[in-house]
């Protein structure tokens, strides 16, 4: 079940108060946010879980012209987090507002009067308020202050150090997405509305669906085997390819081209939901559409073996 998705904290129905709270931006939903949830629920069994995120990430707000580095947008991130136990999701309007609010302003009038939280849990790098001027410290002095509890949870870490958003994209971007994966406790997924193409690859025999990453991380550009989750929920393996088609005189943008093994249908005008298993090899320009055809069909075998999926008969 969906949560609630409670975007002016200035209007909160009272059933949807007095939470037990999870704050931070949650982008990817990843196993460092998983245990700061447990940690709020851990604290107040007995109350409604929710998370206090913020839309759009602070950092779209103050550096609008950085590339596309969202892990989940708002619709993924509130799946994940309803998968970890959640049922409200406070998704604040990041504005200039917003960022021009004191600290001690944004406990009382946000996390006290606002939504009514009852008990908060944060990681230990959590900060708020004008130019972050409010740390874990800071939110322990004002939070007691008001009757509120508070838990700071320390990073979960493995060998490669703390588990991290920062990290896991740089893990997608240099195509390691089995990585990202452990770090995140599932795929990642890319999901976006098919659109026509040029139909390029039915001619060759490869028939695509064709999104848009948007606002969405571009991971290393190449291809993978996928398994693609349709919008009746059936999921199908194939094959991807992440880039701008230099082999066909390049694309303004990237766009994600995926080929569902042994399916065919109608998606356009679909949302599908791309699942990254494994990067097989960069991006690549071949000398014309033979070399490209023979390309995509040892790609497929790959991505089927990767998969283990056999070839159905002919």
């Amino acid at each position: 079940m969906l949560p609630a998705i409670i975007q002016d904290w200035r209007a909160v129905p009272a059933p949807l108060r007095g939470a037990t709270v999870a704050l931070g931006n949650f982008d990817g939903v990843h196993l460092g946010h998983a245990a700061v949830i447990r940690a709020a629920h851990a604290a107040r069994p007995e109350l409604p879980r929710a998370a206090l995120t913020f839309e759009p990430h602070p950092r779209e707000h103050f550096r609008p012209d950085d590339p596309p580095f969202r892990l989940t947008l708002l619709p993924a991130k509130a799946e994940a987090l309803a998968g970890l136990g959640i049922s409200i999701v406070y998704a604040l309007p990041f504005d200039a507002a917003l960022a021009a609010m004191p600290a001690e302003s944004f406990v009382e009038e946000v996390l006290h009067r606002g939504i009514g939280a009852a008990h908060l849990a944060c990681g230990t790098d959590f900060a708020f308020g004008h130019r972050r001027g409010g740390d874990t410290a800071f939110l322990a002095r004002e939070a007691e202050a008001r009757g509120i509890g508070l838990t700071i949870v320390p990073p979960v870490a493995d060998e490669g150090g703390p588990v991290s958003s920062t990290r896991i994209r740089r893990l997608l971007q240099d195509g390691y997405p089995e990585r990202a994966a452990g770090e995140l406790g599932r795929d990642w997924e890319v999901r976006g509305e098919v659109f026509h193409g040029d139909r390029l690859g039915r001619e060759l025999g490869w028939p695509t669906a064709n999104i848009l990453l948007g606002r969405q991380l571009e991971p290393a550009r190449g291809v993978y085997a996928v398994t693609v989750a349709l919008p009746d929920g059936t999921v199908v393996p194939g094959v991807a390819n992440v880039g701008r088609r230099p082999t066909l005189g390049g694309d303004p943008v990237t766009r994600l081209e995926v080929h569902l093994f042994d399916w065919s249908g109608d998606l356009y005008g679909q949302e599908i939901r791309v699942r990254l298993k494994s990067f097989l090899r960069p991006d690549a320009t071949f000398g014309g559409l033979d070399e490209l055809k023979a390309a995509i069909a040892a790609d497929a075998a790959e991505a089927r073996r990767v998969l283990g999926e056999s070839e159905a008969p002919g």
